[in-house]
């Protein structure tokens, strides 16, 4: 059951500087939701093509930041450490793999080949998706290139179960969603219970809102430190840049300038987005449809447009 988000507060439906975003977003048949919130109250929530509030999304590898601030967490109670060889938690390892590290996983410098886009499929069906993750062969010397690959966060996903005693969502209804005021669904196990660290995670718009808005407040929330605000600095840090987008990329975030401004980005296939905008306080959530067609990417460049153009830069003129 969704839960009240008491730190956000709903001021307005459509301002008048956004209304262009509105008519804009209107008009995508792939869009289910479009949320702004600046300084902490909500000032653009609608939803489309038969969505509401309550919809739930799958949030693709807008996952992979929530695997991250997972990660943040056991750090900050001392349960692991970013400098931790994955050797510690997979004793069998052969050399040069034993040396890779918690922080190469999450900023996909581990070296692996990649087991996204064409690698995909075969490593979702195999028996064992973290032993076939981590038998792929070494592409790069761990903590020189950036690999966007699902597998390393899946990785971390069994680290997480082995660090804490729990499962990645145990954990994670415990230290982060019942903080933040809602309660975290199951998503997708591997075929040994480890649940999916990466994708297929199911939230809520406002759930994504509330998360995206804790880091915005430097891991707070009413008060309480949730995530300590050195790692998020950690993790805003660019580690590498993609060499398909040309996007930097931290621990679990993208990063990239929005209409002159620094922004700091989950990405979920589709047009899955929460996005930060720290000098003008603000944060955007978009869902959409995260099925495969031929208009995906015109869909996703539209809503990049739509946010960029029709949002951060009409909040920076006003």
């Amino acid at each position: 059951m969704l839960l009240p988000l008491p730190a956000l507060e709903a001021q307005s439906d459509s301002p008048s500087a956004l209304a262009q975003a509105v008519a804009a977003a209107k008009e995508l048949p792939r869009l289910h939701s479009l949320l702004v919130a600046q300084r902490g109250a909500i000032t653009l929530e609608r939803y489309f093509n038969g969505r509401r509030e309550t919809t739930p999304a799958n949030v693709k590898s807008v996952s992979k930041s929530v695997i991250s601030a997972l990660v943040g967490i056991a750090v900050d109670r001392k349960l692991l450490s970013l400098g931790d060889p994955i050797s510690k938690y997979f004793a069998d390892l052969p050399e040069p793999k034993r040396a890779i590290t918690i922080a190469q996983l999450l900023a996909m410098q581990s070296g692996l080949e990649s087991t996204s886009n064409r690698n995909y499929g075969a490593w979702v069906q195999s028996s064992n998706w973290v032993r076939h993750a981590l038998a792929k062969p070494l592409v790069a010397a761990p903590g020189t290139q950036m690999i966007y690959s699902t597998g390393n966060t899946h990785i971390l996903s069994a680290v997480l179960t082995k660090a804490t005693g729990k499962s990645t969502w145990q954990f994670a209804q415990e230290v982060l969603a019942k903080p933040l005021g809602f309660s975290l669904s199951p998503w997708v196990r591997d075929p040994q219970g480890i649940y999916f660290g990466g994708n297929e995670m199911v939230m809520t718009p406002r759930q994504m809102l509330a998360f995206g808005e804790m880091y915005r407040n430097d891991g707070r929330v009413d008060g309480r430190q949730i995530l300590s605000e050195t790692f998020i600095d950690d993790t805003f840090e660019p580690r590498g840049r993609s060499r398909i987008s040309g996007r930097e990329y931290g621990y679990g975030w993208w990063m990239r300038d929005m209409a002159g401004r620094k922004a700091y980005y989950a990405w979920g296939f589709g047009g899955q987005y929460i996005v930060l905008v720290p000098s003008l306080e603000l944060t955007v959530v978009s869902t959409s449809a995260a099925t495969v067609s031929e208009d995906r990417r015109d869909h996703r460049r539209t809503v990049d447009e739509i946010i960029e153009q029709l949002i951060v830069a009409a909040i920076a003129q006003n």
